[in-house]
């Protein structure tokens, strides 16, 4: 999803749960933790960070699985694909599973998260690495560089 595109929309693996999304992303990602290896079934998960206000299901009722605190993973209760998470005290944002959408081609991670827990082969392209989570008052730069990056030529 670019600048100029107006809403991309996704589902589960079962179609049951869908999703719309009405604004561009403000950050893309790959995370290497072992939490997300182990709930991915993969060496990571790739998410976009989109803005609350922009994302709404628009079909099923989603089911929270995976954590059950901090932040709130959630499920097709049907065929359980990972949908979406909703971290906690972040209520701007949420980050949806990149590969939910119907064309995940255009969310290349910008950034990669837990480096210190990824499995010695996984390679991303990701243009920022960290070996946790970057520090919060990192995000508002990540962001900017990320919009910079992603811009649609005039």
């Amino acid at each position: 999803m670019n600048a100029k595109a107006s809403a991309v929309e996704g589902s589960c693996r079962c179609g049951q749960v869908r999703i719309r999304i009405s604004a561009p992303p403000l950050l893309t990602m790959a995370c290497h933790c072992t939490g997300c290896q182990k709930m991915s079934a993969s060496a990571f998960s790739l998410s976009a960070a989109f803005p609350s206000a922009a994302f709404a299901v628009t079909q099923g009722e989603p089911v929270i699985g995976g954590l059950h605190g901090a932040a709130r993973h959630y499920f097709c209760p049907h065929c359980m694909s990972w949908m979406f998470t909703r971290p906690e005290g972040i209520d701007f944002l949420v980050n949806v599973r990149a590969t939910m959408l119907e064309d995940a081609h255009g969310f290349t991670p910008f950034i990669e998260t837990f480096t210190s827990e990824k499995l010695p082969w996984a390679t991303t392209p990701a243009v920022h690495s960290f070996p946790a989570f970057p520090a919060l008052d990192q995000y508002e730069g990540l962001t900017k560089a990320y919009a910079e990056a992603t811009a649609a030529p005039s």
